[in-house]
């Protein structure tokens, strides 16, 4: 660790809530445990903290290290520390894993305390909405009333805007990343192939797999659809062009490109982290969020929406197309909210929310500091 902006080393805190947990879907479990990690100080009126949400594969660990020894900071480290975007000299920012993942969250990987099992595929569907209102437990056990911004890109900004829609009087803002109120079809056949890899992957088993092997090439495979749609077209010919990884053996199919090369790697790497059944649910929670469910249409939805609010969209995203928000931040101007939307120019595709941090830092100290 050298980086003296650094939030240092952070401990993943956990608070379980032993009270029935409701579900969008209308079924419940018993308890919920919820992992989380904080940065900076709560000041004495309670009115700095801001929430920041993950994407579908994130995790609480958003910035700082969680031992000493640690090489790789968190996800979002770049934009999270004293002087950074979300400055920790001034907020009190915290990042909690949403409901259905496997990284300290209950989740299909969770233990289910009736049976002594893994969940599996008994556990509820879960939907942004309900990930929604776990955070809204946490942020209520934390003692925080109404929060000062609640930030996040791709999956995050959809929780963003839920929290907009759902408990509109507990933030001051909202900044929804690289985001939208639904997915495009496209996208849903993206994460059809991507479900469709793993079910058929026959050490899937139903998913009662927890005792015996995992499905690993169907996980794989998946997480290598997942890849295809993070990038821009320009973003695959910067980093790949057509180069071979293996010129030997190309007429034989042993030969690969270092696209292909660089698929199968980050495919099978993430095996290794992350658990099937839950990736199968995470891409459900994304493929039916929908902010208008429930609320009319997308004019009544947003009409929900008290925050200041500020979309940072880019330019070679496909798969969340910056004319999503743009169509979410012209509705909210006719409705008379302080709303804007920046289209930041990039080529990393959707992957800029990770990549570009000067620009997003600007912006949204700006935004800050304007709200």
């Amino acid at each position: 660790m050298t980086d003296k902006a650094s939030v240092g080393v952070v401990k993943t805190q956990y608070v379980t809530f032993r009270d029935d947990f409701f579900f969008e879907s209308g079924r419940v479990v018993s308890s919920v445990t919820v992992a989380y990690e904080t940065y900076g100080q709560l000041n004495g009126a309670k009115d700095n903290a801001i929430l920041v949400c993950h994407a579908l594969t994130g995790s609480a660990h958003a910035a700082g290290f969680n031992r000493e020894d640690e090489q790789k900071p968190g996800w979002w480290d770049a934009m999270i520390g004293p002087g950074k975007a979300f400055d920790t000299d001034k907020y009190f920012v915290i990042c909690s894993n949403f409901l259905g993942s496997c990284f300290g969250t209950t989740g299909p990987s969770s233990i289910d305390p009736s049976t002594g099992k893994r969940y599996g595929l008994k556990f509820p569907v879960v939907t942004i909405r309900d990930m929604v209102r776990l955070q809204k437990r946490l942020i209520d056990y934390l003692g925080i009333e109404k929060l000062f911004c609640i930030a996040g890109g791709s999956m995050g900004g959809m929780q963003a805007l839920e929290w907009g829609a759902t408990f509109p009087d507990s933030t001051r803002s909202i900044l929804p990343i690289a985001t939208s109120a639904h997915i495009t079809p496209m996208s849903i056949a993206f994460n059809a192939i991507a479900k469709f890899a793993i079910m058929k992957d026959p050490r899937w088993n139903g998913g009662d797999y927890y005792d015996e092997e995992i499905p690993v090439d169907g996980l794989a495979i998946a997480r290598m659809a997942g890849h295809i749609t993070y990038l821009s077209d320009q973003a695959f010919h910067n980093k790949f062009g057509r180069r071979y990884a293996n010129f030997e053996g190309i007429y034989d199919f042993k030969g690969m490109f270092e696209v292909e090369n660089y698929l199968r790697y980050n495919g099978y790497k993430f095996t290794e982290v992350f658990d099937a059944n839950t990736y199968l649910y995470v891409l459900k929670a994304m493929d039916i969020f929908d902010l208008s469910y429930g609320r009319g249409n997308l004019d009544e939805a947003l009409s929900a929406i008290t925050a200041k609010s500020l979309f940072l969209t880019f330019t070679s995203d496909f798969l969340f197309p910056p004319y999503q928000a743009e169509e979410i931040v012209a509705i909210m101007k006719k409705q008379g909210k302080e709303t804007d939307w920046i289209n930041i120019t990039s080529d990393y595709g959707h992957d800029a929310f990770l990549l570009e941090f000067e620009v997003q830092t600007g912006l949204i100290k700006d935004f800050l500091s304007r709200v």
